[in-house]
């Protein structure tokens, strides 16, 4: 071998090359400070975790029960989902960070003239993603449906989290 220095920076390059491939990649929409990706690449080889559609606890015992006031607001009520989806992913020594994409079930709120509340999910999603502490943003599609199979529940979200290899 004429060269071991040049056959070790080889091998540290090609380590690094791999070390790369095999992160996940969050590409931002262009142009936008939005808090989503708008594109997530999961390498082969990572295991993948499907968090079932969940939905909040009850914010306020003494409101009548299966009501909104019962569970709170759009914004109250994210908050209860997300904290609930970090204790699921935390049981499986996953994060939030770790969240690669999240669909967003809005009930239409009565309070809004029976659109859906965004701005509550933004309250509540900004504390979680795209934040100094957790900066990992996730894909996401929120949609407005007429109704969820809790009443008086005004959001449920489904999760993906992935963990490279």
């Amino acid at each position: 071998m004429k060269n071991p220095a040049l056959l070790l920076g080889a091998l540290m390059t090609l380590t690094a090359i791999n070390a790369q491939a095999d992160a996940i990649k969050r590409i931002d929409p262009p142009g936008s400070n939005f808090p989503i990706s708008q594109l997530v690449t999961v390498p082969a080889g990572s295991s993948l975790t499907f968090v079932s559609g969940t939905l909040p606890d009850v914010a306020d015992p003494k409101a009548k029960p299966q009501t909104i006031a019962a569970y709170g607001n759009t914004e109250t009520q994210t908050l209860s989902v997300l904290n609930k989806i970090r204790t699921a992913l935390q049981s499986q020594g996953l994060d939030l960070g770790d969240i690669v994409q999240l669909r967003v079930f809005l009930v239409g709120d009565p309070a809004h003239d029976g659109k859906l509340d965004f701005a509550g999910l933004q309250a509540a999603y900004t504390q979680f993603f795209a934040t100094a502490q957790q900066p990992n943003k996730p894909t996401r599609t929120a949609l407005q449906v007429v109704a969820l199979p809790l009443p008086g529940a005004l959001v449920e979200i489904e999760a993906i989290a992935a963990k490279a290899p």
